[in-house]
């Protein structure tokens, strides 16, 4: 399978930046995230995305967000025509998108668009000829899920948000590539409790759960990197 970096930015976008968005091509064509200019990125290279399924890890703007802007262009632009896209939701999230609708458009505006499903955590589901497996990760005190996909052949762990956690390493554990995000310096605390990694935490991450490859994303740009450390950027292309 291949992955497509979209939008890598954290919760500040990087200059001229997207945010989250990961899109995974083998059978099918999968979405883990839809964070502010995903749908702008998506739409340089086809006049509307033609995606088979979104998977949405927990509900920050800088994951969610483009799912507004893509019920419009649905419901009156380039996609009114196109088949429905699977959307799959954290356990509440069919809820969460009513209230936000509440306050947008129309408590229904989600369902007219996107086939809505909930994912349970730990249960597989399947989406887009992939299978995915949630985990739930601390992230504050939100309920957010890392994503763990695989075409039967090759693995892929991807983190969303998580504080350090014996779940992260679960998540990532023996994958073909691990998609961590490394959003702080040096693990200072950003909340009450944590939200997010330093480099250092996501590697010792990577090195506990015996993946092959790391791939830091969500990290500013005004933060080092790390010797040895693969950083993602918007556009980035890698075959797993």
């Amino acid at each position: 399978m291949k992955l497509t970096v979209v939008g890598c930015s954290p919760a500040w976008p990087n200059p001229g930046g997207a945010q989250s968005g990961y899109l995974l091509t083998g059978s099918g064509r999968l979405l883990l995230d839809c964070g502010p200019g995903v749908l702008a990125r998506l739409r340089e290279e086809e006049g509307w995305p033609r995606v088979d399924a979104i998977a949405i890890t927990h509900f920050h703007l800088d994951h969610w967000g483009d799912l507004v802007p893509w019920v419009w262009g649905s419901l009156y632009g380039l996609g009114h025509d196109l088949p429905r896209v699977e959307l799959w939701l954290p356990p509440t999230g069919r809820e969460q998108l009513a209230a936000f609708g509440e306050r947008l458009g129309w408590p229904d505006m989600f369902e007219r668009v996107f086939d809505l499903r909930a994912y349970a955590e730990r249960e597989p589901f399947r989406a887009a000829g992939f299978e995915v497996l949630p985990l739930r990760l601390p992230h504050y005190l939100l309920e957010t899920y890392g994503f763990r996909v695989t075409n039967g052949a090759r693995t892929m762990a991807y983190s969303g948000d998580s504080a350090p956690s014996g779940s992260l390493v679960e998540l990532a554990r023996d994958a073909d590539l691990f998609v961590c995000e490394a959003t702080l310096l040096s693990g200072e605390a950003d909340g009450e409790p944590r939200g997010h990694l330093s480099i250092d935490e996501a590697m010792a991450a990577f090195a506990h759960a015996g993946a092959r490859r790391l791939l830091v994303t969500h990290r500013p740009q005004e933060l080092p990197g790390a010797d040895g450390c693969e950083v993602a950027h918007d556009g980035m292309q890698l075959d797993i």
